[in-house]
């Protein structure tokens, strides 16, 4: 039996690239770290070169600690890096503890009731927690030696992007480790939430938190000119309700205006994928095609009940779930990456390999109309049939790892004249598609 595994390797002709773009949101981005860890120095990445990172807020803390590990030479060290700094931002002590329940308490309240503001700039505590995020930097970053490695040019190594906003001009900032070395003012910058931190200055710009401007930075990003983009999405783009309470309907505001720049940037990359797609872009080097693969954060269950708050919870149980959910939705998308590439070779041997022995398939139109396939006879027969030789994943359109993992699909109607598109969806168990449902 085929196992559903890939290993991307080098060919004569160049490794194939990849960016990976981190979103911000506070504790969420925990589950940053988690995806970081299990994706980087993987068996399963190799022949890949991750040509940069981005970040904004803590998804730029974590591009941060992954980059600094790439410019080490030792991917799998980004893992220990990022589980680090989180247990070091996670509320340990009994004092730590009482403070997070207090901030958590009030950041709820402020959805109900109106409650007196402190601006950071009336209380010192802004300055010694500005301070202590900064110490908490530079235990897992050497940023002078980092100087040193990227060279003053800052050229050497993956594009690092830090998403920053200047609240005096109102202009976007993305600081660039190809153009300026990286300093922990400019990570700073990046997370300095407005309501917690007082701005900071650097180069004579004065900076408010990213999530104000790029969040994550993309368009920058595109300029290494990977052959995908993997974003590690924080804010989840649907709800399975509508939102009725204040706490709900606050927290979807937060997403909803969290997703808003992600989705400008990313609609704009598939639509130059689809106009060269169609022929209507000329290739001829200045576009190419970029896959398009979000990583989604399945909404925390402390989030249901704390909304927008839970971005503030340091509680070392809610860190450590997070970062478990991360590891786990890596493995689902690794899982994943295998399937679609052995769809996309069309090799029936290799995908039936991805099944489990209990698996399901439904297929129904625009697809085939099978309905349920159980056993890996009848799947079988439909993956030699239909999925390897009728069926095609849209490369134009994103996949997306979500509760399950989705996909465009098109294919042909019979006359061959016009094409159709539905969407696959799969759901996967131990590195194993369970179901897989198309349609419409």
């Amino acid at each position: 039996m085929h196992r559903c595994r890939t290993v991307w390797r080098m060919t004569e002709t160049a490794p194939l690239r990849v960016a990976i773009a981190c979103q911000g949101g506070g504790s969420h981005t925990a589950f940053t770290a988690g995806v970081l860890k299990r994706l980087l120095g993987s068996q399963e990445l190799a022949g890949m070169e991750i040509v940069g990172l981005s970040g904004t807020s803590g998804g730029a803390v974590c591009a941060l600690l992954a980059w600094s590990a790439l410019l080490d030479d030792d991917p799998s060290a980004a893992g220990v890096r990022l589980e680090a700094f989180w247990a070091d931002n996670s509320a340990s002590t009994p004092l730590e503890q009482l403070v997070n329940a207090w901030v958590l308490w009030a950041a709820r309240l402020e959805n109900l009731v109106a409650l007196p503001a402190v601006s950071p700039y009336d209380t010192p505590t802004s300055v010694q927690a500005l301070s202590t995020f900064r110490a908490m930097l530079e235990r897992r970053v050497d940023f002078d030696q980092l100087a040193v490695k990227t060279g003053q040019a800052g050229v050497s190594g993956p594009m690092l992007l830090l998403g920053a906003v200047d609240v005096l001009s109102g202009d976007f900032r993305a600081f660039n480790s190809h153009r300026e070395p990286i300093t922990a003012e400019m990570v700073l910058a990046s997370a300095a939430i407005s309501n917690l931190f007082r701005a900071v200055r650097v180069d004579g710009g004065t900076y408010w938190d990213g999530l104000f401007s790029q969040n994550p930075p993309v368009r920058e990003l595109v300029d290494t000119r990977p052959d995908e983009l993997w974003v590690i999405q924080i804010n989840p783009g649907g709800r399975d309700r509508e939102p009725r309470t204040i706490v709900e309907i606050a927290d979807r505001r937060n997403e909803l205006a969290g997703n808003l720049s992600l989705h400008q940037e990313l609609r704009f990359i598939e639509k130059v994928d689809q106009l060269l797609e169609e022929g209507r872009l000329a290739n001829d080097g200045k576009y190419k095609q970029i896959v398009v693969r979000l990583i989604e954060l399945t909404r925390p269950s402390l989030s249901r009940s704390l909304g927008t708050a839970s971005k503030l919870n340091r509680d070392p149980a809610f860190i450590a779930e997070l970062l478990a959910h991360g590891e786990a939705k890596a493995e689902e998308f690794l899982a994943a990456l295998a399937f679609e590439r052995a769809w996309r070779d069309r090799d029936p041997d290799a995908v039936l390999g991805c099944f489990a022995d209990d698996a399901e398939l439904w297929s129904a139109p625009p697809f085939p109309d099978r309905g349920g396939l159980r056993g890996r006879q009848r799947i079988g027969r439909f993956v030699r049939e239909h999925l390897t030789t009728d069926l095609h994943v849209d490369p134009t359109r994103k996949q997306v790892a979500g509760d399950g993992v989705s996909w465009t699909v098109q294919a042909w109607r019979d006359d061959r004249s016009r094409r159709v598109l539905g969407e696959a969806e799969a759901e996967f168990r131990d590195g194993k598609v369970v179901a897989l449902r198309l349609g419409g």
